[in-house]
Parts: structure tokens; C-alpha cells; sequence
């Protein structure tokens, strides 16, 4: 009896199975471990729907500041430069000024520009408006996947839903208050403007209508920490967080929580032109349409960075500084499902598939004992072999385990030991002829080998489907069919027939098929 090169890599596979596995199986040990998902362990599932026009409208204020600071840089002068009815309207009050202007709006992509006797309008072209509402709901999924896995959750899922829906499943979330944070990060755009006040018109602001401070190119902002405090503000911002790098908790002098930021190159250099063309003048810092403070200027501000201050705990700072490094979103998100699976459920799902998983195994397991004999043994070593490999490499790669990734595990007890039931069923019928052990495993195995890969490789082909245009628990359905069919391919096939070989000298010695087979050699 002698090892062979199948053998060793049955062995080796086993070895790697246990070593990855075994903290799956017992938490107390340390290493890397599968993940349950939500419908296992409870937690929070979402549908978010995205705003995409406001995006077309953010997009707008974005050109119309660019155009603004452009215009302030380079000394030109215009006029009454807003956001209406989806363009960018503004008249240029010098036409010699006209060319410099003319040339700098060629540069925007995506954009049409119509000017007639000094009077501009800028419109986003149809294909450009897809773009943006696509690229919006692309950025809120990145976004707020970044979010969730700074705040510290294990394996989110946020997934596309059609269109403009966003799914997002939170496994782990089982008290309300972990909900309402992880709900008000995801939901958060945090959207940071710094915007001019108008100091001209601020003293009437609490008698001015909103139509009234459009018309003079402004908005009424109310104050984050005293909502009956109003603020006129310019309607086009000096820059946005698209302009900022970082944001991280520091603490004032007072030693409350308060979010430092500091902005890009471009971003450092307008706020540096406007703080410096504004001192004595009051700079108000915006997060998601309110005023957190108007600090006057009292000089010109270089370096690029600022602070925001106001009543947080130093977990909500730390929430507001997560937004902020993560990226505005660039359309407002809203909530259309929203339903949370309890612990208690999770814990019945595991009992029930657990039920299923060992109940199945166990028949299978004793069916292949009593109708194979020793050949059914070896068939169930390659089994478990088979069941281990799963789970390890699942754990190996931080997977995360849902409800029917189990029934795909259920699945592949099955499909594994259905390869070795060809293969004993086409060497019974090699022996059944009276040709020798060694020629029926060999032919058995050849002739067995076309029908098991046929069918391996068509299986494998509908897993990766549906782990491509799947989602969520499909994935994880698709996962582990696709681990175990691999697996089966190592264990059920090349592995069982190294240990024919190695045990083939006495299976014939024995001269007893009943035993070895479950079936008598004919005479």
C-alpha cells in the first residue's frame, strides 16, 4: 500500500479544510471565520430609493459656482448669476469680456451654452442629465458602503435594485438605537457648502419670503442649533465638499467635539480668494441645508482648512466626520422599506438548516454504507472532506453565510456523493463482466469521468449566472454551489480513485466485491 500523488492532495486538503474551519466551528478559537448573514443572525434590510433630478440640480450649482469664481478670478463682471428652470442664467456686463468667457465655458463637458446680447444660459445636454442620475445612484452605493464600513459593521450589503433602489442589509443591527445611527449615516448627505451671507439685505431676513431672496440671487437658511435663527445667505456657494480630503473629530477650546476639514489644492486656493477679498464680511459653514456657524472673516484664510462646531456628542461627530470623508451624496436618498429581522428568527433559521444539513448528511451517509460497502466509506471520507473545503474556503475569504447558502451546502452533499455513486456504478458493471479490480477502477473511473464533468461544468456555468446578475442571498446560494462543485472535483473524484489505487492490491487479494462494492463477483 503505497501513497500516491491523489492521496497526498486529498490529505493536504483535508489538512487545509480543518485548519480554516475549525474557528468557524468554534469561535473561541482565533482565525478567520465565516460571517452569518442577515437572515441568520438578525439585523436591519432596506430599500432606499435616490433622488436623481437633484443631482442635475447639484450639477448645476457646482458649473454656476465655478462660473462665479471664474469670473471673480480673471476681473470680469456679471450679473444676477443663478439657477432656474434647470439652466445657468447670468449676464455679462463688459463684451470685451466675452471671449475669455466664451472660451472658459467651452471647457465644461456636457453642457450647452446659448448667449445673445450678454445674456447666458447653460443647460446640461440630455445624455449628460442620464450620466449624472446613473453616476448618482453609482456614487450613493459606493458612498454609503464606505460609510458603513468605517462605522464598523461586518459585511454590509449594498446592492443596485433596478434603476434607482438601492438595497442594504445590515446583519448584526438588533437594538433601536444601533439602528437609528447606522439609518442616519446611510441617509446623511452630508453636503458641505460655504456660502457667502448677504450682509446687505441679512438684518430684513426674517421679512423676507423665499421668493423674495431668490430674487436677489440669495436663500434663507435656518440655524443647526437654534432653528428660530435665520440666515440669508447667496444662493451659489463659494465651493462644496467635492473640494474636501479630510475631516477628522478634534475638540475646541472648550474641549467639546467639534469636525475639522481641510480641502483639495483648487479648494484651498478659491476659499484663500474669497476670505481674502472678504474680511469684515461673515463666511457661513453649511452642512445639509443649515447654518452651523457664520464666523466673521477677520483675514485672509490660507492652507485650505476650516472647522465645523456645534452641540454633538463625540459619536456623532465621529458619525458627521465618517459622512464627510466619504463623500456628499450627490442625490438625496429616501426610504421606501425598511423591516428588521430579530435575533430570535436568525436563531431558528440556523436550528431548521442545521436540521436539514445533518439529517441530510446522515442518510446519505448511511445509504452509501449499506448499498456500497467499503467503496461507500471511502465516498463518505470524501464527503466531509468535501463539507470542510466549503466552509473553510468560505472562511478564508470572509463570506458571508446566508440562509440559502446553507440549503447550496444541503445541495452539495448530494451533488458530491452523486459523482462517486457513477463511479461505483460503472466499476460494479467492469467487475459484473469479470475483469479485475485494478481494470474496473480504471475503466470505471474513465468512463465515469465524461458524465461527471458534463454535468460539473454545466452547474458551474448556471452558479456563475446567477452570481452575476444575482443578489444578496442568490449570491450566497451561487457561492457555495460554486466552492462545492470544485471541491467535489478534488474530493469525489481524484481523491477517492488515489485511494482505490493505493488500496487496489488488497481489494483484489480479498477477492470479496461484497464487502468492497457492495456486490458479489460473478463466477
Amino acid at each position: 500500500m503505497k501513497l500516491n500523488y491523489r492521496v497526498v492532495l486529498l490529505i493536504l486538503a483535508t489538512v487545509f479544510g480543518l485548519m480554516f474551519s475549525l474557528p468557524t466551528f468554534n469561535q473561541n478559537i482565533e482565525g478567520k471565520k465565516i460571517t452569518l448573514g442577515l437572515d441568520l443572525q438578525g439585523g436591519l434590510h432596506m430599500l432606499l430609493g435616490v433622488k436623481t433630478d437633484e443631482a442635475v440640480n447639484s450639477q448645476l450649482k457646482s458649473i454656476a459656482s465655478s462660473i462665479k469664481h471664474f469670473a471673480e478670478h480673471n476681473d470680469i463682471l456679471v450679473e444676477g448669476i443663478s439657477v432656474a428652470d434647470d439652466k445657468v442664467v447670468f449676464e455679462l456686463l463688459d463684451s470685451d469680456d466675452a471671449t475669455t468667457m466664451d472660451e472658459q465655458l467651452k471647457t465644461i463637458e456636457g453642457t450647452v451654452v446659448n448667449a445673445a446680447n450678454g445674456k447666458y444660459t447653460v443647460s446640461i445636454t440630455p445624455v449628460e442629465v442620464e450620466k449624472l442620475k446613473v453616476q448618482a445612484v453609482d456614487q450613493a452605493i459606493e458612498t454609503i458602503r464606505n460609510r458603513l464600513d468605517q462605522f464598523g459593521l461586518s459585511e454590509p450589503t449594498v446592492a443596485k435594485q433596478g434603476v434607482d433602489k438601492i438595497l442594504v442589509e445590515l446583519p448584526g443591527i438588533k437594538t433601536p438605537q444601533e439602528e437609528q445611527r447606522a439609518r442616519e449615516l446611510i441617509s446623511r448627505a452630508a453636503k458641505l457648502e460655504l456660502m457667502a451671507v448677504d450682509e446687505e439685505r441679512s438684518m430684513r431676513v426674517n421679512d423676507l419670503s423665499e421668493m423674495e431672496a431668490a430674487s436677489y440671487g440669495d436663500k434663507i437658511l435656518e440655524d443647526a442649533l437654534q432653528p428660530q435663527l435665520k440666515h440669508l445667505v447667496s444662493e451659489i456657494p463659494i465651493l462644496d465638499g467635492t473640494m474636501l480630503t479630510d475631516a477628522h473629530v478634534g475638540y475646541d477650546q472648550n474641549n467639546h467635539p467639534v469636525i475639522n476639514f481641510t480641502l483639495n489644492a483648487q479648494g484651498a486656493q478659491i476659499f484663500g480668494d474669497f476670505t481674502g477679498k472678504s474680511v469684515g464680511k461673515r463666511l457661513a459653514i453649511v452642512l445639509d441645508g443649515k447654518v452651523y456657524s457664520a464666523p466673521v472673516i477677520n483675514e485672509r484664510i490660507g492652507g485650505g482648512s476650516g472647522q465645523i462646531s456645534g452641540n454633538y456628542t463625540v459619536a456623532e461627530a465621529n458619525d458627521l466626520a465618517i459622512a464627510l470623508r466619504s463623500g456628499a451624496l450627490l442625490a438625496p436618498i429616501y426610504m421606501m422599506e425598511k423591516r428588521s429581522v430579530g435575533p430570535s428568527l436568525g436563531a431558528d433559521s440556523i436550528k431548521a438548516s442545521m436540521i436539514a444539513l445533518i439529517s441530510g448528511f446522515v442518510l446519505v451517509v448511511l445509504f452509501m454504507m449499506v448499498y456500497y460497502g467499503v467503496a461507500g466509506v471511502i465516498a463518505n471520507v470524501a464527503l466531509v472532506v468535501n463539507i470542510l473545503l466549503i466552509i473553510g474556503v468560505m472562511a478564508l475569504f470572509g463570506a458571508t453565510l446566508t440562509l440559502p447558502g446553507m440549503a447550496g451546502i444541503v445541495l452539495t452533499v448530494g451533488m458530491a456523493v452523486d459523482a462517486n455513486v457513477i463511479i461505483n456504478e460503472r466499476i460494479r458493471e467492469i467487475l459484473a463482466e469479470g475483469s479485475s479490480v485494478k481494470r474496473a477502477i480504471e475503466v470505471g473511473y474513465e468512463n465515469a469521468m465524461r458524465a461527471i464533468t458534463d454535468s460539473n461544468i454545466t452547474t458551474l456555468i448556471a452558479a456563475v449566472a446567477l452570481y452575476m446578475y444575482g443578489t444578496g442571498p442568490i449570491k450566497g446560494f451561487a457561492i457555495t454551489i460554486s466552492i462545492g462543485i470544485l471541491a467535489s472535483m478534488l474530493t469525489a473524484i481524484l481523491g477517492t480513485h488515489g485511494i482505490y489505487i493505493m488500496l487496489q492490491e488488497r481489494i483484489s487479494k480479498a477477492n470479496n466485491n461484497a464487502l468492497w462494492f457492495g456486490m458479489k463477483r460473478r463466477s
